[in-house]
């Protein structure tokens, strides 16, 4: 890193009157892992980095027998924390002996950018983070923290929205201070479920600003005693988080957006770049939701029937259209596609990289998606489903685990790691956590098979 970098980041510290650093970065499943640096040895980590051992933080890619990971500052990731304004936070690039590490989300997100950027394309992204405020009861269980959020549609409610008014107008200063451009926030679908959105941006930047909103998010609700939580399903009855993904490509040398079109024959306004580039998505889009939706319980949320408050809004099927929000691509207005696929535990870092490699391929193969489906894809039958081609999502993480193993793109997309590659290191965790979760007896099966036979 140059001096004039490290004497930026000198600068902007005084300036901010920061006094210690969180020097982060995220594992396999997103987790924010960091050490708190005091600013006294801000060159001391600009130059050499911090150091973990990177087998106690998560799934990394490393034994107790590995050498040290040193997480190394991205200087323009630099953003003072709001919620606690003498702390500042860099988001870092792991490396081992001196290289960058393969196994680290964000190395990986970034290896795939500069790939484009050699294409002359950079990928931009904004994301809609849903998220549930929750609080515990005296047994351990959850129950929704607002209590009087009890209505069977709260979704766009004024006085769920106004009973939460506190939290809600917090995040939006600090989204505002830390330059996001807070520009909505909501009462989503399920009881005590809320969104809160801030501007598209490059796809690094989009991710690393989501890591740093989940981890206010779990500080905020904290400090009132509550939990906010991202999990796709909390309540088997309620409306899942998910994590929608607006994407669009755009010029590297003009910053000109190259998916929008006024000659869309098919009249949602996408270039035929963009055709192509949905139609590498969707090819792949049974392997590439492991990536996605990457956990047991996105599965739950995943292809179910309407919940008690309100609509399932996951997409259960490989298809796009219009403004169709029961498609699993969406297209709401002239040149950027929403992916709904996406659930609340995506690693932001491992979802663009996945995204962006199918589409590419796409774009290299010349595909076309065919033309956008029209129809309400909840309300079909299955013989329905079937009739017209489209393709099922895969029922568990075990399914898509095996189908990401299998698909060439996306080895080549998320690329070698010492042994192997990436594809496998992941497919073998998720396989992992599947054996986790099915060992694990329910009370459902208690209650349906106890005395059955």
């Amino acid at each position: 890193m140059s001096n004039d970098r490290i004497d930026e980041i000198r600068a902007r510290v005084a300036d901010d009157g920061v006094e210690f650093i969180y020097a982060m970065f995220v594992e396999m499943h997103g987790k924010p892992c960091a050490k708190l640096v005091p600013v006294s040895n801000l060159d001391g980590l600009m130059t050499e980095g911090a150091g973990f051992a990177g087998f106690a933080a998560g799934p990394i890619g490393q034994t107790p027998a590995d050498p040290d990971i040193l997480a190394i500052p991205d200087p323009d990731s630099y953003m003072v924390l709001p919620w606690q304004p003498n702390v500042a936070a860099m988001q870092c690039d792991p490396t081992v002996e001196g290289e960058e590490w393969p196994y680290a989300p964000r190395v990986i997100l970034k290896r795939a950018l500069a790939a484009a950027a050699d294409r002359n394309l950079v990928l931009k992204a904004g994301v809609e983070a849903e998220y549930s405020l929750l609080a515990r009861n005296d047994d351990g269980t959850i129950r929704v923290a607002d209590e009087r959020d009890l209505s069977d549609l709260p979704c766009y409610d004024a006085r769920g929205l106004t009973r939460m008014l506190d939290h809600l107008t917090e995040v939006s200063r600090h989204m505002d201070a830390l330059g996001w451009g807070n520009y909505a926030n909501d009462h989503e679908d399920a009881n005590g479920q809320f969104e809160q959105n801030f501007e598209y941006s490059d796809a690094l930047t989009t991710a690393d600003r989501l890591i740093i909103l989940r981890l206010m998010m779990h500080t905020l609700a904290q400090r009132r005693g509550l939990h906010a939580t991202f999990m796709p399903k909390p309540f088997g009855d309620k409306t899942g988080n998910g994590l929608h993904a607006h994407m669009s490509l755009w010029s590297a040398d003009g910053d000109e957006p190259l998916f929008e079109t006024d000659g869309d024959p098919r009249g949602l306004g996408l270039s035929p770049l963009a055709y192509s580039f949905v139609a590498g998505i969707l090819r792949h889009a049974t392997a590439l939701v492991a990536v996605l939706c990457p956990t047991v319980n996105s599965y739950k949320r995943m292809g179910v029937g309407p919940p008690d408050s309100g609509a399932t809004w996951a997409p259960a099927y490989v298809s796009y259209g219009g403004n169709n929000r029961t498609q699993m691509i969406r297209v709401p207005e002239p040149g950027r596609i929403e992916v709904r696929a996406l659930d609340g535990s995506a690693n932001p870092y491992l979802a663009f990289t996945g995204l962006l490699g199918c589409g590419l391929a796409g774009i290299d193969a010349g595909a076309d998606p065919g033309e956008p489906n029209l129809d309400n894809l909840y309300t079909l039958s299955l013989a329905e489903v079937a009739e017209r081609g489209i393709e099922a999502m895969p029922p568990t993480l075990l399914h898509a685990a095996e189908n990401l193993a299998g698909d060439d793109v996306l080895r080549a997309t998320f690329g070698a790691v010492p042994g192997g590659d990436y594809v496998d290191y992941f497919s073998e965790v998720k396989r992992e956590e599947f054996r986790r979760w099915h060992e694990q007896v329910t009370q459902f099966e208690v209650d349906t098979y106890l005395e059955l036979f």
